[in-house]
């Protein structure tokens, strides 16, 4: 796959990458939620677009989560739904590409998870046609399992290089997430309750 980077359009990329990690994660999916994690990570490609502006002095800004929801909660319903998504696809990107780095931060990587999927879930009764509903249904039920995805397509293009295991094991021990702890058991980090876990499934 890295191999192939150079030689397609990003969003062609993307396809091939969603489509591997989600067959490597064995996440059952529809084609629709396929097609959402593409057009995010075509999005995303560009990190500008995790930026709302640019002040005066050059430095980029971005609302908080907490800001963006309670804009969306105080919005006519057509900008609550842009503002709901916005909320869901950052804490996704976020937690997919950067999740490892995130308790460097005051807020870490659980924050993230939960304003993600309470935004999925909101979005689930916000919008009118019934695939969406079902959709966004499905991200906010699964959101840990796609942010996998994400993570995985992140170490398979080498778009982040945090190998801190110990930051990895905390991220792990608040999520539960089975590709952490596929990753922390192939990279030899021995603990009871990981492989106890890994047993039992």
């Amino acid at each position: 796959m890295k191999n192939n980077t150079i030689l397609l359009a990003p969003e062609d990329f993307f396809i091939d990458a969603v489509s591997d990690a989600i067959k490597q994660r064995r996440l059952p999916s529809p084609p629709l939620a396929r097609e959402y994690l593409v057009k995010l990570l075509t999005h995303y490609i560009l990190a500008d677009n995790l930026f709302d502006e640019t002040l005066e002095n050059g430095k980029k800004t971005r609302s908080t989560l907490a800001e963006i929801y309670l804009k969306a909660m105080n919005s006519e319903p057509s900008v609550r739904i842009d503002l709901l998504k916005k909320l869901g696809d950052t804490s996704l990107y976020i937690t997919g590409f950067f999740g490892e780095s995130l308790n460097r931060k005051i807020i870490d990587i659980s924050y993230y998870v939960n304003m993600g999927e309470s935004a999925f879930s909101s979005l689930a009764q916000e919008v009118d046609e019934e695939v969406y509903s079902s959709l966004y249904s499905d991200f906010s039920k699964q959101f840990i399992k796609y942010m996998e995805v994400l993570n995985y397509i992140s170490k398979q293009t080498d778009l982040q290089k945090d190998s801190n295991l110990l930051k990895l094991y905390e991220n792990y021990q608040k999520t539960g997430s089975d590709l952490m702890r596929d990753t922390l058991i192939d990279s030899g980090f021995v603990d009871f309750e990981i492989n106890k876990k890994s047993k039992a499934q």
